[in-house]
Parts: structure tokens; C-alpha cells; sequence
């Protein structure tokens, strides 16, 4: 190559140059920076960031209602199941052993609530003392016989138990005994190798027409109340009492349907099966 072709190269190789140059700083002057500094593609906005470090608010712990139901199977025993299964809530049935056996609708009850789901069934003992209460306690003996044979008879599956017409406690450390002449039988249902649970809360009814002293509202009510009054034997906890042959009636079970159905939407209380009491040892 001549010096005039090397010439003539270098100047349009410098022109260029010059070229892009200019171009370049244009660019840069339209988009008022100096200098273009490209971001490392893992780099995320401080606001992300900090989402990403944020812990989740802690949940609310609810408090512990156990919702029992006494003496069946009797003719209020299937509205309760019905309305437990359709709300799909846990509940603990204490069942009367000669209640299973008094007939043939009774027996088929009692076989409707060994299959449902979300039941528990336990240990009212085998006849209620038929309800003479005094002379049942007087013989200890007798009593823990009472509750082994409704136990020999159902298989219940676990050791949990409510003595009838005593509201007495033996969970763990928990002893509690509402009339002291009881005390004798009590602590032998205990050495036998039985949880005694008693109850906070009643949902008390009429005797004469089994009709509910109380609505749905006055019982969440009390329920309040106890827990703001710190009344109940364990912290956090409540075990309610109720009676299934009260459900019988169909303005009562609307109540109990209205009241499963107002604790399912609290934000403070959950239902919960006996068995998870605490201190409660299901088997001996």
C-alpha cells in the first residue's frame, strides 16, 4: 500500500472515531448523566428488600373451649351429633352405660357415634348412681366397679371420666372436689387409673321441661366473663357442660347450633376434644 492509501485510511479511521464519540456524548448529555452504570441483574430496590426480611405478625393464640355433653345416648344425643358433624367442630360425649343398652334406639345411636368424626366419647360411668348420689359415694368401691363395667362394656378408648352429680377434678396436679364426703370414691376412681374431669361452665336447663335456662349470647356471655374473671382451673382453658337430652327440643338445638356457630367465627376462642386437656394422660 501506497502512503497516500495509508493516509486516506488513517484520516477516515479517525473521523470514525471522532464520530462516535460525539454520538456517544450526546447520548449521554439528552439523558443528563455523565456516565451510564448498568445495575448488577441481582440488585432488587431497597423496598423489596426489606419485604423480604419482614417476619410474618406471630398468630393470635385463641383460647380452649371443651364442649361436653352428659348422659347419653338419649332422645337429644342425634340432634347434637348432627349439628357437631354439619359445623365440623370437636366434642366430647360422657356416656351412661345403661343408657347404651335401655333400647334399641338408644343402641343404634351409641353405634352412630363410635363411627362420626370429630367425637370423642367417654366415661359417665354404667347406671348415673340412678341418681342417688349420696348413698353412691359412700362406698367407694362400688363406684370404681360402676366405672369399670361401663368401660368393660363400651371399650371406650381412652381413661377420661366425669363422675355423676360431682363436679370434681383429678387431672395431673389439677384435685379439685366440690362435696367432701365424695372425696373417699373419687380418690379411688383416681388410684384406678382414671382422669377425673370436672367442668367451669354449665349451660344449665330447667329439670321439669329440660328447657335451656340461658341463649346462645347469654352463654358466650358467661364465657367472658369467666375467662376476664380468670375462673377457670386452668389458664386459657374452659370446659363447658351440657346435657344432650335438652337438644331434644327444637328451639334449644337452634340455640346450640347458633352458639357453635358464633365460636367458630371468634376470633378469641376454639373448640377442642377433651382429650387435649391439658395434663390429661388418655391411657394409663
Amino acid at each position: 500500500m501506497d502512503s497516500d492509501d495509508e493516509e486516506t485510511t488513517q484520516a477516515v479511521s479517525a473521523l470514525l472515531k471522532t464520530t462516535l464519540l460525539l454520538v456517544a456524548l450526546a447520548a449521554c448529555h439528552e439523558t443528563g448523566r455523565d456516565t451510564v452504570t448498568l445495575k448488577p441483574a441481582s440488585s432488587k430496590p431497597k423496598q423489596e428488600m426489606a419485604t423480604l426480611h419482614t417476619k410474618p405478625p406471630a398468630k393470635k393464640k385463641k383460647k380452649k373451649i371443651y364442649l361436653t355433653f352428659d348422659d347419653g345416648p338419649n332422645k337429644g344425643t342425634n340432634k347434637v351429633l348432627h349439628i357437631m358433624q354439619q359445623e365440623s367442630v370437636p366434642v366430647s360425649f360422657f356416656i351412661v352405660g345403661e343408657h347404651v343398652f335401655a333400647s334399641l334406639g338408644q343402641k343404634q345411636t351409641w353405634d352412630s357415634l363410635m363411627i362420626a368424626q370429630h367425637v370423642e366419647l367417654c366415661n359417665h360411668s354404667y347406671t348415673h348412681a340412678h341418681s342417688r348420689y349420696g348413698a353412691y359415694y359412700r362406698h367407694p368401691g362400688s363406684v370404681v366397679e360402676d366405672f369399670r363395667r361401663s368401660s368393660d362394656s363400651l371399650q371406650f378408648g381412652n381413661t377420661i371420666c366425669r363422675t355423676p352429680g360431682r363436679n370434681a377434678w383429678r387431672i395431673d396436679t389439677l384435685q379439685f372436689t366440690d362435696l367432701r364426703k365424695s372425696k373417699a370414691a373419687i380418690d379411688s376412681l383416681q388410684q384406678a387409673g382414671f382422669t377425673i374431669m370436672g367442668w367451669d361452665l354449665e349451660w344449665e336447663y330447667n329439670g321439669k321441661d329440660l328447657c335451656l335456662k340461658n341463649s346462645a349470647d347469654e352463654v358466650l356471655h358467661k364465657i367472658d366473663s369467666v375467662f376476664a374473671c380468670q375462673r377457670t382451673r386452668t389458664p386459657e382453658c374452659l370446659v363447658l357442660l351440657a346435657h344432650d337430652q335438652v337438644y331434644a327440643d327444637a328451639d334449644d338445638s337452634a340455640e346450640l347450633h347458633d352458639f357453635i356457630r358464633k365460636l367458630k367465627m371468634s376470633d378469641e376462642y376454639e373448640l377442642e376434644l377433651v382429650s387435649n386437656y391439658p395434663g390429661v394422660k388418655v391411657m394409663p
